[in-house]
């Protein structure tokens, strides 16, 4: 096996922005009387906003189209950006490792474009990467594999060529399925997941399993 490029999952991966989204879901279902909880999160973790918003909707019985529910969501989430947010644990020290040795890398985010814009512009970070794609991109979101499968075709390279990054067991099954080598990376908001996709599971996003890997 050889990897050739590096393909990033953005939410909790690249950013530590999952407990703003958490907020976000509060809040909008407190509006509501209704009480988002750490379960329902984790049911939508990692998947796209068709999907989270239906499952929304669908759970607590909401009159509004789910994609109200998203634009009101997304709202209180871009405004949440303004209280700061970390990117993850080894993240500078791997993107500079991978650009010493001259490997490709993209985002393949389930979030919508105009949040990803965001997200990335407040941290200058979208020119470490050549190309960023969501879910504006595809037609089915993880976990099925049509973002990783498109990410390996701008690579100009096999799936089983490309490296994935990953927080979600929806994110990694897609990997999977792609035919990608999918990392998941164990942090504070995945700690209790299974991730049976992955072909491996490390703690830090430069942990030397992945660096042994180039």
């Amino acid at each position: 096996m050889k990897i050739k490029a590096v393909a990033f999952d953005m939410d909790g991966l690249i950013f530590d922005t999952e407990d703003l989204y958490m907020k976000a879901a509060i809040t909008l279902l407190a509006r509501r009387d209704k009480v988002y909880t750490q379960e329902h999160d984790k049911a939508v973790l990692g998947r796209p906003p068709s999907t989270v918003y239906k499952v929304i909707k669908e759970t607590f019985g909401l009159s509004e189209t789910w994609q109200e529910l998203q634009s009101e969501c997304e709202s209180l989430f871009l405004g949440l950006l303004d209280e700061g947010y970390a990117t993850m644990p080894g993240l500078y020290e791997l993107l500079e490792y991978l650009e010493q040795r001259n490997i490709p890398k993209g985002i393949c985010t389930s979030s919508a474009l105009h949040v990803a814009t965001e997200v990335l512009g407040r941290k200058d970070m979208a020119k470490r990467f050549d190309f960023v794609l969501t879910s504006d991109d595809v037609i089915n979101g993880k976990p099925d594999p049509e973002i990783y499968q498109k990410a390996a075709a701008k690579f100009g390279i096999a799936s089983s060529e490309m490296l994935v990054l990953e927080d979600s067991p929806a994110g990694c099954q897609a990997a999977n399925t792609a035919g990608a080598f999918a990392v998941a990376v164990r942090v504070k908001h995945n700690a209790h997941f299974a991730f049976p996709d992955a072909k491996t599971i490390v703690p830090v996003l430069n942990a030397p399993e992945v660096l042994a890997l180039f």
